[in-house]
């Protein structure tokens, strides 16, 4: 149902509810008495007291003889608002709570408009997103594959063991064959004595796995797209700092809302005084664009890039 008919539909409920209400009063004022339940509905009352009201979504609702209320209009799906001046229903029986719900569609490979900042919040115009790379759908399952091909490839892997070849010790059979009573044995360096060796145990190796480089991409694609739609991603002119305190840093992360970790990406080499201003904060932390990845992303709530990382990143995704 549209919300122009739910506007038609609720004012021709509260035109007939009114014209109960106004009966009602009136008997009630015959009698001497108000009943408790509509004495605080005189605006109501006043505002629908006339029989022959009308809903006319294209001219207004005509309330009496000559005089028209304007149109109603709507915001989120809770509360209607009418021109200051004008009340048509009263604040008071209107819910206060408001609805979010998102202005668009996400995942709709649509380009977007974001403003470009810095750490002193000043405005440096705008940059076109574009929606290929930073409003993909939501995928976890790439996000899931990407992230476990990014854990097994960074693991070392140099774990290892002794096989009996390997364990120090002599090659001497310990006992005779026979008649000692005992179980056969023809070394001590086996793995059923102590300090012998391991068997079936780890060798040093490579973890890694191949994963499609299209796959790869597609993770990324969807982390930046998630961490936009969230509004977590914040686009910088340039990460130039003053000087290398570490004081400017914390100052300038308290001036952002709701942020408890967060990644700096810089399009080339990381500024010496940056690097050194970050280095002793473990919630800031500074990378290049060549080395911006899913798992980083997903590690920091919030994404700071400037433009030229961005355009590296595009660039990179579509090469």
């Amino acid at each position: 149902m549209s919300i122009r008919s739910l506007i038609v539909a609720s004012r021709s409920r509260y035109a007939l509810a009114a014209s109960t209400i106004s009966q009602a009063t009136s008997r009630a004022h015959q009698h001497a008495c108000v009943p408790p339940l509509l004495s605080g509905l005189g605006p109501l009352v006043r505002a629908f007291s006339s029989s022959a009201a009308v809903a006319d979504v294209n001219s207004g609702v005509r309330v009496m003889e000559g005089q028209i209320l304007p149109n109603v209009y709507s915001k989120g799906y809770s509360t209607l608002l009418a021109p200051a001046n004008e009340a048509l229903i009263p604040p008071e029986l209107l819910s206060s709570k408001t609805v979010w719900t998102p202005d668009r569609e996400l995942g709709q490979y649509e380009d977007l408009v974001a403003r470009v900042t810095n750490f002193h919040n000043e405005d440096n115009g705008f940059m076109v997103l574009d929606g290929d790379v930073f409003d993909v759908p939501i995928r976890k399952d790439i996000v899931h594959r990407v992230v476990r091909w990014q854990l097994a490839k960074r693991q070392q892997g140099t774990h290892s063991t002794k096989t009996i070849s390997e364990v120090s010790g002599t090659g001497r059979k310990p006992y005779k064959q026979k008649g000692t009573g005992r179980a056969r044995h023809g070394t001590l360096r086996g793995c059923q004595f102590r300090g012998g060796a391991t068997m079936h145990g780890p060798k040093p190796r490579s973890h890694a796995f191949k994963l499609q480089k299209k796959v790869r991409r597609l993770g990324l694609k969807i982390a930046l797209s998630a961490r936009t739609a969230e509004g977590k991603l914040c686009i910088f002119e340039d990460l130039e700092v003053p000087s290398h305190k570490t004081k400017n840093i914390v100052q300038y992360i308290k001036q952002m809302d709701d942020t408890k970790k967060v990644l700096l990406v810089d399009g080339g080499d990381i500024d010496k005084k940056l690097k050194l201003a970050t280095k002793n904060l473990h919630y800031v932390n500074v990378i290049p664009s060549i080395g911006l990845n899913v798992y980083s992303i997903l590690q920091h709530d919030t994404l700071v890039m400037t433009r030229e990382a961005i355009n590296r990143i595009v660039e990179r995704m579509h090469t």
